[in-house]
């Protein structure tokens, strides 16, 4: 009875010292930490953000507002002269000494042929397009590599967590020889080599993890963060399905990011053909000027002048000229045909190369996470167990080396599957790719 007062006493002393503390812990929010980037949630971040896609939306702002002008016609020309100005004999230089020194002013306008300016805009609006493919295939190359570098990190970040988990049996190893030497059944070289096996497992974590920081450094080029503050999610990637079906993408070549470029670029060489045809058609101008005559010097007067004057071009030597430009564009329009077809064969053959690697990869993948790595770990722990109960050493520094490579090969397997998955599931824009 009397044992147990003072600590009946320490605990009323200090009940309202432990109220205070749970209602305080029932106040303060929980921390958490901030919750995973998601590949989707990467993907629209840099798409939303990359500087390079911003310059893409100003240069088809810039196209669209050449475009207005593109038909527009010249501006007029206002002109001041002096006619009739004597400027020999007695009466040089002198402005009233003959009646036809005249001072004149007007406007002249220009007015190109209607074939011309129509080719024109024609020409500004292919150019609209070109710049509008451009941004479109940048944001398909922006949105790859943003996925190809979120799911880099994720691999990276498996590959230092697996070999994390691999310290503990390290450890084990080394209490045990350290165990077996104390008992006299085991020899120092084995204490030393597993001291040397945990030092080296340490290398590798070292070794994963600042390949972990380059890859989400990487990741932040393409978010505009700082990469202290990304962290991906844990849960993995659709790696084995693509959001197109791989014959829809054999299919579908010319609708590619890739080549959506080659053929605007097509279209505006077929317009600039146009428009050099239309350079035979002649333009014309029209000036009107006032003319103002002073008075002579016995006081006659003679009447102002009005002049109308047309100018009609006369292109008498197309061959040499105008033809020489039609032919010069014709010759660009097969070579943009010809390089197109290249760029489309060249797709093709990456498309299928590509296709070929993800599905060798997907296979790859499978087997080592369901048949040789739960192998590796359970040969790696069997022959630990059989260390622990007096047997060899050299069989799990083995196993232990097969498992640590399994696993940094398996991490390198995972980001090529995700680069070959990425290289095709962002090919074709965004409003087609439908799963």
């Amino acid at each position: 009875m009397f044992a147990l007062y003072p600590l009946y006493r320490w605990c009323r002393q200090r009940r309202w010292a432990a109220l205070v503390l749970v209602l305080g812990l029932i106040a303060t929010p929980a921390w958490s930490a901030p919750p995973g980037l998601s590949l989707d949630d990467a993907v629209r971040l840099a798409t939303e953000r990359a500087p390079i896609l911003a310059a893409r939306r100003s240069q088809t702002l810039a196209a669209r507002e050449e475009a207005v002008r593109a038909a527009a016609l010249p501006d007029p020309k206002l002109t001041l002269g002096l006619a009739n100005w004597p400027v020999t004999g007695a009466d040089a230089f002198d402005f009233r000494a003959d009646d036809m020194t005249m001072k004149q002013i007007g406007v002249m306008q220009e007015f190109p042929a209607r074939a011309k300016r129509q080719a024109r805009q024609a020409v500004a609006d292919r150019g609209i397009e070109q710049a509008q493919a451009l941004s479109t295939a940048e944001a398909s190359v922006v949105q790859r590599e943003a996925a190809t570098a979120w799911i880099a990190l994720w691999a990276a970040q498996r590959e230092v967590a697996a070999l994390q988990t691999l310290r503990e049996p390290a450890t084990v190893a080394v209490r045990t020889a350290k165990a077996r030497l104390a008992s006299g059944t085991t020899t120092v070289t084995d204490t030393l080599a597993t001291q040397a096996a945990a030092l080296e497992l340490e290398n590798r974590i070292d070794a994963a993890e600042a390949a972990q920081e380059a890859a989400r450094a990487s990741l932040a080029r393409w978010l505009g963060m700082d990469p202290a503050d990304i962290q991906t999610e844990a849960v993995p990637p659709e790696l084995a399905t693509l959001p197109v079906a791989p014959a829809a993408l054999l299919t579908s070549i010319d609708r590619q990011g890739p080549l959506l470029p080659w053929r605007s670029r097509e279209a505006l060489a077929e317009s600039e053909v146009d428009a050099a045809i239309a350079e035979k058609r002649p333009d014309w101008s029209l000036g009107v000027s006032y003319g103002q005559r002073d008075r002579t010097p016995v006081g006659m007067s003679r009447s102002d002048m009005l002049m109308v004057e047309v100018a009609v071009d006369l292109p008498l030597f197309a061959r040499n000229r105008q033809d020489r430009g039609v032919a010069a564009r014709r010759a660009e329009l097969d070579a943009v045909a010809a390089e197109r077809e290249d760029a489309r064969r060249a797709q093709t053959e990456t498309v299928r190369r590509t296709l070929a690697e993800w599905q060798g990869l997907q296979s790859q993948v499978m087997r080592k996470e369901t048949e040789t790595l739960p192998l590796a770990r359970d040969r790696a722990k069997t022959a630990l167990a059989l260390y622990a109960g007096g047997g060899d050493l050299q069989p799990w520094l083995e196993a232990r080396r097969d498992e640590i490579e399994l696993h940094i090969e398996h991490a390198r397997h995972l980001g090529e599957l995700g680069r070959a998955w990425a290289a095709l599931a962002y090919l074709l824009p965004e409003k087609e790719t439908v799963p």
